[in-house]
């Protein structure tokens, strides 16, 4: 009799929970409600991402949805959708790691990252927090890191954005490295219509912050990079901003004519050419590093220049 009193109060709590946190968001234009692997974010009358603790690289966004509910980013392997390109089973909608830290491999091989107890929902604000654990494939601890996404939806303008932080923390007792490798960082999959290869209903098209476009964008360092396609007939353009405050800013950009879309200031050996590890960083035993980003979403067109202004705006907004 207790244990069914106990599981009574449990989900009355957990409906209340979902009920304030939905209220709470109302204002700003967002929405978050729990759901069993996250939180699913709202805005505008439709879905604008799920947030997911489950991803095989640790918490992913999927779907992430334009104003109108068109989906950005590839579904696989978290669904199959067909006709999708089902190549690169490590490419998660929109995630965040690395290929080589303390010599483990965090992007394709058998390193965890993993999502630690329920994330922080500030819905005033829009934010989701989570803490996260990066492991060795047999459990030891290599660092932890903290991350938050802060959502934010203009139907005026019919542009989404999320800014998000991670900050890793090393040891207290020992260094952490990050290696000079292409395989990261902050990284989008998008969906086949933002493809410029041609194959699979590839149609889209690429522009750097510096002028460069198509497939010369690949390696290149910029202060952003953003990709434009008809999605049903419809224009919407995808950008990520790099915060001047990151380390090695401008970022390179692992961004390929295939749909990875990954900013990545460590991969310098792949990206110029520069002797291998040029591109390493040691972070300080207790010490930290955080990056800053903010993936820019809209449905309709956008030029250079108004990529640049909204870039500004982010750069002003990161300084606060």
């Amino acid at each position: 009799m207790a244990a069914v009193g106990l599981n009574t109060h449990t989900m009355l709590r957990s409906a209340s929970l979902s009920l304030l946190v939905a209220a709470a968001c109302s204002t700003t234009g967002v929405s978050f409600q729990p759901t069993p692997v996250g939180v699913a974010v709202r805005a505008d009358g439709g879905l604008f991402a799920d947030y997911r603790a489950d991803g095989k690289r640790g918490p992913v966004l999927w779907p992430l949805c334009a104003v109108g509910d068109a989906a950005i980013t590839r579904a696989h392997p978290l669904a199959d959708v067909e006709g999708e390109r089902r190549d690169h089973p490590h490419h998660e909608s929109c995630w965040f790691t690395h290929g080589a830290v303390d010599g483990v491999d965090f992007w394709a091989g058998s390193g965890e990252v993993v999502a630690v107890g329920e994330p922080e929902m500030d819905a005033a604000a829009g934010i989701l927090r989570q803490g996260c654990e990066w492991r060795r494939p047999d459990g030891r601890l290599v660092c932890r890191d903290q991350r938050e996404y802060r959502f934010r939806s203009d139907a005026a303008t019919a542009t989404r954005t999320i800014d998000v932080s991670v900050r890793v923390l090393a040891a207290a007792d020992r260094e952490l490295h990050f290696g000079d490798t292409k395989e990261g960082t902050m990284a989008l999959r998008l969906r086949n219509e933002f493809c410029l290869d041609g194959k699979a209903g590839a149609a889209g098209s690429v522009v750097n912050s510096e002028g460069v476009r198509g497939k010369a964008v690949w390696g290149k360092a910029a202060r952003w990079v953003a990709y434009s396609a008809e999605l049903d007939g419809v224009p919407h353009v995808v950008a990520m901003f790099d915060a001047p405050g990151n380390h090695g800013h401008p970022s390179h950009w692992h961004a390929r004519d295939y749909g990875l879309f990954a900013a990545n200031p460590f991969g310098l050996h792949d990206f110029t050419g520069a002797p291998p590890g040029t591109g390493d960083l040691a972070i300080p035993a207790g010490g930290a590093l955080t990056l800053r980003y903010r993936i820019w979403i809209r449905r309709g067109t956008a030029t250079p220049d108004e990529l640049e202004t909204a870039w500004t705006e982010f750069d002003a907004a990161a300084d606060r």
